[in-house]
């Protein structure tokens, strides 16, 4: 029995040791960031043993008998631990999502960083990969519809700036008042069109005043903080190559009236000469064989105008770092074509470095520097334009017209119209080149005087700009009048542009018990310089086979001395700031800076700017422990006031005349002086904020939301002078936006094989002006009114508004209004007709005048939102951006200069739907009213249209290939983008994006479908 016995144990434990054997696998796998970057000495441990291991330099990792229904945690500091269960797979790829709870993410904020959980104030940002899914020249281009109170209008010219406005318009002068301040790697710029967005790291938006502050006066209308790639510490040398390549594609072409539709509009019209017209072309160019009441020629010069374009990228990176150095090499060539079918391309070359070294273990020193050299050929101003008015009965060449020159260009005048109606001379015969070359060099020492508690910092940064133009309109003849160029004229314009900054920060970090607190002060120096040289020449060499060589002005045979001009500017500024943030126990925060401004571009040379911010963490309290929902929650608040630098320096001065007077027999002699100097002073932006930022349901969901007021006093308005004719700027007027901001975001690791994420963000925006120093209104705008009053927007749309159209005389009959105007006999007012247009008599006095105007719309939205899907299954991922806006209004200024653009043709939707009997159309006048005085007299809401559209904005597939076995295994991911495939809307244009609403011609922005490849090795 015992030896029985013993045999059964031995059998029992060879089949449980057989069995486990069976039972444990080897597996192995790689763990990467949400970026697709290796994550070194990441944390693999089998769960409920102490079975683990941390991955190589590489990312990978192998874990030898590992149950095979066993559970793997993930884990790395500053992102979520994943648990994945085995399932008995032996290859598990990890991608690790960064901690959203984010408590100990740093992030980057005026001369210096923060923890995100401190912040008192409004900042987001946009990292890497989110940044260059966009295929555009301009970086900013990436982040339309991801920030929440940022609007970004496209736009579709090939290095163009988009427009950039953070929580509406403070001010009113324009001309950049309200641009933001971009700061690269803590260099300022005005723009930042040069950078390659391959070598941006991240971009922050600091929106509200308490984050806005510390950079002071060029800080109030928000701050765009860009950090370029580094290298880090210990790592070995990482390459990158990523490169796309595409086509651009015009979208939403309006369409324009063909040549039937242009005949039977002429017809209709009422004008005689009109309707000749259509004959001489038919007798010039002959009639159709379809229809032989209109001409044999149907040009739709928009399609011949337009081209598909070649958009191409390729950027090489370099990083790495040793214990106590690190470095970062790009390189990037970017080259895009424009849509219009002339020379009108873009083309960039940027060399960027970066260098970190530790001197010692107090001393740091790092350096920077980017070159980049760009050519850029200009569209010819009025080309879409010129298209949109050209009629459709003439060709492009006429070749009858044999004493034209270089080519034989048709001309409508040829046909009696008033003007030539055709825009290929100009685009075949100029050219605009501009040569833009920036150089940026940063360079920065760092000391610990305490060890991790005091620290001193010096930074020097100087950005050089230079700006060559080059203009070439050479002649050309097919006409009398406006279509001839008799000299070859040759302009030259360079410009250049320095800032040199100085900056020099002592910062005190310092933790005690609860407490923790860090106090900043510093000192920062700017001086900017602008220079600029123009000279004409006229008549050089030019002609077939003649190009280039000949584009120099001692080949012109004169100089336009009217054409010379030299001018030039230097600003200097100092600053005075500091910063202290407290934080208790995690819990509550305090936040507030302070800086003085000086300048020389101003009267007032100094200004004073405070800011506070003050912060709960809720989550922290023991009253919200185990409440299972949420992981953070924080209630913030901060008030700041900031001066803005952004608008022109003082202009005028003070004139005297010598005048005589004779009392009694005598004659007396004098000076009477009058000045226009616009005495100027800081405008003071003073913004309160309000936010939440939360993260629930194990730090899967996070919202942010803010709401804010920001006021701008001391805005400098137009004011009509008391004793002298005219207007000058002063700091009288008050002007108000606030709006309501929200950020929804959701990603969940479903497995190791499959995650996603959903984002939303929605904005809105109310514009108001709340004084104008007792001036019932600005006006400016001719023609196309725009109209500013206390408690409206700025800049508003003012004309009439349509009530409809007449449809029959006994409708005129019956309208006092429209009886005033015929009984009233005035020949510039001819007597109104069915087809004309039906207007509202706001004052009640049964006559259409310019008393009758009201606010029309303003062309700021009162709301944008965007939303954002992504997935990732096994080696592919996907993602889509939907953008929109809404409340705002555009004036097309095209349709209505028709009344007084001679004989013009016009867009196909009013060809279309168009008046042309009674009950065919209560909108839309008929083709002789929408020429006559009666119903274009001034603006009307017919002419003003919604500006509201949703967008599918960009829709990427990637596919990244197995990494191969061995040393050299690179990580290659494919891909393929649609930028802009789709736009709803309905406004009559190629686009509803339009900066200041008024929509006399729009380059066109194209979609852009691209396929591209990253390769990390």
């Amino acid at each position: 029995m015992k030896i029985k016995n013993v045999l059964l144990l031995i059998s029992f434990l060879l089949f449980q040791w057989f069995a486990f054997a069976q039972d444990n696998i080897t597996v192995r796998g790689m763990v990467t960031d949400n970026s697709n970057q290796p994550l070194p000495g990441a944390s693999v441990i089998v769960k409920g043993t102490t079975t683990g291991t941390q991955t190589d330099f590489d990312g990978n990792f192998v874990l030898d008998n590992v149950s095979a229904n066993g559970t793997l945690v993930f884990s790395y500091l500053g992102f979520t631990s994943l648990e994945i269960p085995v399932n008995g797979q032996t290859l598990h790829n990890i991608q690790l999502q960064e901690d959203t709870q984010a408590l100990d993410e740093v992030v980057v904020v005026g001369y210096g960083s923060q923890r995100k959980a401190d912040l008192t104030g409004s900042i987001t940002t946009i990292k890497s990969e989110d940044i260059t899914r966009t295929p555009s020249g301009a970086a900013m281009q990436s982040l339309q519809g991801k920030v929440a109170g940022l609007q970004v209008i496209s736009s579709g010219a090939p290095g163009t700036s988009p427009t950039i406005r953070v929580r509406g318009l403070g001010s009113y002068t324009g001309g950049g008042a309200s641009n933001p301040l971009y700061v690269v790697d803590g260099t300022f710029y005005d723009d930042i069109n040069f950078l390659n967005s391959e070598d941006i790291e991240t971009i922050s938006v600091l929106k509200d005043a308490s984050a806005s502050a510390i950079y002071g006066v060029r800080a109030a209308n928000g701050v765009v903080l860009i950090q370029t790639k580094s290298g880090k510490a210990n790592q070995k040398p990482q390459i990158t190559y990523s490169g796309y390549q595409g086509v651009q594609v015009a979208q939403n072409i309006v369409k324009l009236s063909n040549s039937e539709q242009f005949s039977t509009l002429a017809r209709e019209s009422g004008s005689v000469a009109e309707a000749s017209f259509i004959d001489n072309a038919m007798q010039r160019y002959g009639r159709s064989r379809i229809n032989p009441n209109i001409p044999n020629v149907n040009t739709d010069w928009y399609d011949l105008i337009l081209r598909h374009a070649l958009i191409q990228n390729h950027s090489l990176g370099v990083t790495g770092g040793t214990e106590s150095v690190t470095y970062s090499l790009g390189l990037s060539q970017f080259e895009q074509e424009g849509i219009l079918k002339m020379k009108n391309d873009y083309e960039r070359f940027n060399i960027r470095t970066k260098l970190n070294v530790d001197i010692s273990d107090r001393l740091q020193v790092g350096v920077s520097a980017l070159l980049s050299n760009a050519t850029r050929y200009r569209p010819e101003d009025g080309a879409f334009s010129s298209a949109y008015f050209a009629v459709p009965i003439m060709p492009v060449l006429d070749p009858s017209k044999t004493d034209a020159f270089p080519k034989p260009y048709a001309n409508a005048s040829d046909l009696e119209y008033r003007r030539p109606q055709n825009p290929f001379p100009l685009m075949e015969n100029t050219e605009n080149r501009n040569k833009i070359r920036n150089t940026l060099i940063n360079f920065d020492l760092q000391y610990q005087v305490i060890p991790d508690k005091l620290t001193f910092k010096t930074a020097y940064s100087h950005n050089f700009e230079t700006l060559e133009t080059r203009d070439v309109r050479l002649p050309f003849f097919y006409g009398i009048d406006d279509a001839f160029r008799e000299n070859a004229e040759l302009i030259k314009r360079n410009e250049t542009f320095s800032e040199q900054t100085w900056d020099n920060t002592l910062t005190y970090n310092d933790d005690f018990g609860k407490h923790n607190l860090t106090v900043l002060a510093g000192t920062s120096f700017r001086d900017r310089s602008f220079e600029q040289l123009e000279v004409k020449g006229l008549n050089f060499p030019n002609g077939p086979g003649i190009g280039d060589e000949s584009y120099f002005l001692d080949l012109a045979k004169s100089i336009d001395l009217d054409g010379v001009g030299d001018h030039g500017v230097r600003q200097y500024f100092f600053s005075y700031f500091g910063r202290v943030a407290y934080n208790y126990d995690n819990k509550y925060l305090l936040y507030g800076t302070f800086r003085a401004d000086g300048t020389s571009k101003y009267q007032e040379k100094w200004g004073y700017f405070p800011t506070v911010g003050a912060g709960w963490v809720i989550s922290e309290e023991t009253f919200m422990e185990n409440q299972g929902v949420f992981d953070f929650l924080k209630i913030r608040a901060s008030w700041g006031e900031l001066g803005n630098a952004n608008v022109n320096a003082s202009t005028g001065g003070i004139t005297s005349t010598e005048v005589t007077s004779a009392f009694g027999d005598i004659r007396y002699s004098g000076l009477v002086t009058s000045s226009d100097f616009e005495a100027l002073k800081w405008e003071v932006t003073a913004e309160t904020n309000v936010g939440i930022t939360a993260r629930l349901f194990n730090n899967q969901l996070s919202i942010e939301s803010d709401y804010f007021t920001r006021e701008t006093r001391d805005a400098i308005i137009p004011v009509s002078r008391l004793l002298v004719p005219g207007e000058t700027r002063q700091n009288l007027g008050i002007i108000k936006n606030s709006g309501f901001e929200i950020a929804l975001d959701w990603k969940k690791q479903v497995s190791d094989k499959f995650s996603y994420s959903i984002g939303a963000n929605f904005s809105t925006l109310e514009n108001e002006i709340l004084d104008l120093a007792g001036q019932p209104n600005l006006t400016t705008g001719g023609d196309v009114a725009q109209r500013s009053v206390v408690g409206g927007a700025i800049n508003s749309f003012y004309g009439l508004e349509v009530a409809g159209v007449y449809q029959t005389l006994e409708e005129i009959q019956a309208d006092p209004a429209a009886q005033k105007a015929i009984a009233d006999g005035n020949p510039n007012v001819p007597a109104v007709q069915p087809g004309d247009f039906r207007f509202v008599d706001h004052n009640g006095d049964t006559f259409i005048d310019a008393q009758d105007r009201v606010d029309l719309g303003s062309y700021l939205p009162t709301y944008n939102f965007g939303f954002n899907l992504g997935l990732n299954y096994k080696a592919w991922d996907f993602s889509l951006n939907v953008i929109g806006q809404g409340g705002n209004v555009i004036a097309n200024i095209k349709r209505f200069a028709i009344r007084q653009t001679p004989d013009p043709n016009i867009d196909r939707d009013f060809a279309v739907n168009r008046w042309h009997g009674p009950g065919t159309s209560d909108t839309y006048p008929s083709a002789r009213g929408i020429r006559n005085p009666w119903s274009n007299q001034f603006l009307n809401s017919f002419f003003v249209e919604k500006g509201d559209f949703v967008r599918l904005q960009n829709v990427t597939v990637g596919y990244t290939l197995p990494q191969l076995k061995g040393k050299f295994n690179p990580n290659i991911r494919f891909y393929l983008t649609a930028e802009r495939p789709l736009t709803l809307f309905d406004y009559n244009g190629f686009t509803p994006e339009v900066s200041d609403g008024r929509d006399n011609q729009t380059y066109p922005i194209p979609g852009v479908y691209t396929m591209g490849v990253n390769i990390k090795i």
